[in-house]
């Protein structure tokens, strides 16, 4: 019998595989992306001096009365548009995007989306 890690486990370990390969410097960040079943999250982070520099999230109040559901893809454009907005006022214009091991599409895709027609470039 073939026995299959849980679905965390996999994802768990390819985000590892994607980390190792990708990171974030102060002149461009890394745009880490984080999904849960009722919230989606995004930072940019320096990892040379492992510091998060700008962070979003549908958990914030001034995201979630803009949105119906936290949990769909429309906040997920709310929270890439919010986020390249937080970056244009520190000066982020340039970032590495890391999908956080999750398949490049709905969410993920929508929230890289927005924040590319807001101005980030990766």
């Amino acid at each position: 019998m073939v026995k299959k890690a849980n679905r965390k486990a996999i994802r768990e370990k390819k985000h590892s595989r994607i980390r190792n390969r990708i990171s974030g410097t102060a002149q461009c960040p890394r745009l880490a992306v984080y999904r849960s079943n009722k919230h989606i999250y995004a930072q940019i982070i320096d990892d040379d001096a492992q510091t998060t520099l700008v962070a979003a999230g549908t958990i914030e109040k001034e995201i979630q009365d803009a949105v119906e559901h936290t949990d769909d893809i429309a906040a997920a454009e709310k929270v890439g548009e919010v986020i390249a907005k937080r970056a244009a006022e520190k000066g982020i214009k340039e970032v590495v995007f890391d999908r956080g091991g999750y398949i490049y599409m709905g969410k993920v895709a929508a929230l890289a989306d927005a924040a590319r027609k807001a101005g980030l470039e990766f």
